[in-house]
């Protein structure tokens, strides 16, 4: 049934626009950035320049980090935004930019999770602490005026219907024995990081001060929403676009950090090479414009007529290099203005050989009755060595600030991956045996390798590995796999191992490639059972045997390490040698 005209009537009449904000664009999460960065675009404001601006009495606020802090969130930057204007809609946009960056930036509050306070509610100088969560008792935004410790908070989080929306956060720091605590110096509790804030220092639309806390396990991802949320909001002071700055200091160590940083750099991009891809012909002069649009301003054009210099603000943290300045130019100069032309060159797409060569192996392998698997390509450095009975060899590339400890180095070898495969899936039947295989690269240090005339310090290597475990070892099954993929790669057994096969009167109708010839020879890798370990050689031509492989029975201390109840084998190889 449709509306009728008195329904109709009542409608809004307003236009309703949505637009896609791109996940790096942190500074269009809100009404604010949007419609400044629209008034900036259209010429009708001037981007602003953001000012830090001292206390009026000379005395910086001071944030103290206590030394128990490091063990769950180590960081934390602060900012004091002073006589801001609140209404209802600036106060429903100032929560939903930070709902926006904890979904976004801050990954779900795990990397940096926000607080904001009433800093006229509040006693500095603050102190950052990691406590007894028996210990930690104050009254949450979420409540009246009922109080809990920490601990009962957590609980009440995760049974509680009415506070759903804060139970995917109460795992971040539930199990560890000390929880983040914020306090001013009448021991109020301005926040529990990352959960929830204290309800005495509550955000209102009367608050005029606003004392802004990010606490955080990655300092630079802090700083970045920092500057974000007082660039977004600091329209709002009565001195528009100005801070004021909050000393922290590192009780261990005794650093002081002054924050925000409210940092900004200039970038160069070659006018040539913003021309050449996008796809235009634009003059400097031209560019410029574009980039003050973009607000990347003040741009110039250096004195050789042919570089382009920007100013990156610190809301487009998205800048990192000359491609994204072309990539702001194309928007701004707009893509429906870029004349559609036929490529001058004609090019015929294909597969690279070793990409197809290992998409045929692997349907021939599924077809033997392997299940393929994809495993993760960083590890621990325990998972691709020690637990495989191997030394260091010091050619795994290693992670400079890895997430965690499961992520140390990208992997040397894809067996660790396959084993972790079974020990995932020991509720599944094993009486048949359990086939895997995985064919993907691995990465090794290596300063000869180049890749466009760079030395990267590193090459990937394509290998293939295959495990099978079951109520026999099945040397025999691997050692079946080894030949039958060397069969399918046209490389020749050596006359001696065709001596030694039952088949050997059938390897004359073999197809082969000339010169390629391989055998199996006794192999000593620890991971394998002494006595049940072989190596796959192979030559061209007329050079020495070479080693591209091995296979053997897991040897049991393995197994155990990875909690794996049945004997296994696996095979490993390096496909790049048998191209």
């Amino acid at each position: 049934m449709g509306a009728t005209a008195e329904q109709l009537k009542a409608l809004s009449t307003a236009t309703v626009y949505k637009i896609d904000v791109p996940a790096n664009r942190y500074d269009l999460l809100c009404n604010e950035g949007l419609s400044r960065a629209i008034r900036i675009f259209l010429g009708e404001q001037d981007a602003p320049k953001y000012e830090l601006k001292e206390p009026a009495n000379g005395k910086r606020e001071v944030m103290t980090v206590k030394p128990s802090t490091g063990e769950v969130r180590p960081h934390v930057v602060c900012a004091i935004l002073r006589d801001v204007t609140f209404n209802q809609e600036r106060y429903e946009s100032f929560i939903d930019l930070q709902d926006q960056l904890h979904r976004n930036l801050c990954r779900m509050r795990t990397l940096v999770a926000i607080g904001t306070h009433d800093y006229d509610q509040l006693s500095g100088p603050f102190e950052y602490h990691a406590k007894d969560p028996n210990e930690i008792n104050f009254v949450p935004l979420t409540e009246t005026d009922r109080s809990f410790t920490a601990k009962d908070l957590m609980e009440h989080y995760e049974t509680d219907p009415a506070c759903k929306h804060l139970k995917p956060y109460v795992p971040i720091i539930k199990d560890e024995p000390l929880y983040p605590v914020i306090y001013d110096q009448n021991g109020t509790v301005l926040s529990l990081p990352p959960i929830i804030n204290g309800r005495h220092s509550r955000i209102q639309l009367h608050t005029k001060n606003v004392f802004i806390e990010c606490t955080a396990t990655d300092l630079t991802k802090a700083n970045i929403v920092l500057d974000t949320v007082v660039a977004m909001f600091s329209e709002h002071c009565a001195q528009p676009f100005t801070v004021e700055p909050v000393d922290v200091v590192y009780e261990k160590t005794g650093e002081i950090q002054t924050t925000p940083v409210l940092f900004s750099r200039t970038e160069t991009a070659k006018v040539d090479f913003v021309n050449s891809l996008i796809g235009i012909k634009c003059d400097s002069e031209k560019m410029v414009e574009l980039c003050h649009k973009m607000q990347l301003g003040p741009a110039e054009l250096l004195p050789d007529g042919e570089t382009l210099r920007v100013t990156v603000p610190c809301t487009r943290s998205d800048i990192l290099h000359a491609v994204d300045i072309a990539e702001d130019i194309g928007i701004a100069y707009g893509y429906n203005n870029i004349v559609k032309k036929v490529p001058t060159t004609c090019t015929v797409g294909g597969e690279q050989p070793l990409n197809q060569f290992g998409d045929l192996l692997r349907e021939e392998i599924a077809r033997a009755g392997y299940t393929e698997v994809l495993t993760h390509g960083l590890l621990s450095t325990e998972d691709n060595y020690g637990a495989l009975r191997k030394k260091d060899d010091g050619l795994a590339v290693s992670l400079s600030n890895p997430a965690n400890i499961e992520y140390e180095v990208i992997r040397t070898t894809l067996l660790p991956g396959l084993l972790k495969v079974l020990e995932h899936n020991k509720a599944s039947s094993f009486a048949s045996g359990f086939k895997i295989f995985e064919i993907s690269d691995v990465v090794l240090k290596d300063m000869e390798h180049v890749v466009t005339e760079s030395v990267v310090g590193a090459r990937n290597s394509r290998r293939l590995a295959a495990v099978y475990a079951g109520p026999t070892a099945g040397f025999e099954i691997i050692h079946g796999l080894v030949d039958r993929v060397m069969t399918l790669s046209e490389v020749c057994p050596d006359a001696a191992y065709i001596k030694d096969s039952i088949k050997g009167s059938e390897e004359k109708f073999r197809v082969v490639r000339e010169g390629l010839v391989y055998t199996i020879a006794p192999g000593d890798d620890p991971m394998f059972f002494k006595g049940r370990a072989a190596d796959i050689l192979m030559k061209r031509g007329d050079g020495e045997f070479k080693k591209i492989g091995s296979f053997g029975v897991i040897h049991p201390l393995i197994l155990k390490k990875f909690d794996i109840g049945y004997p296994a084998s696996c095979v490993e190889l390096n496909l790049e040698e048998v191209m």
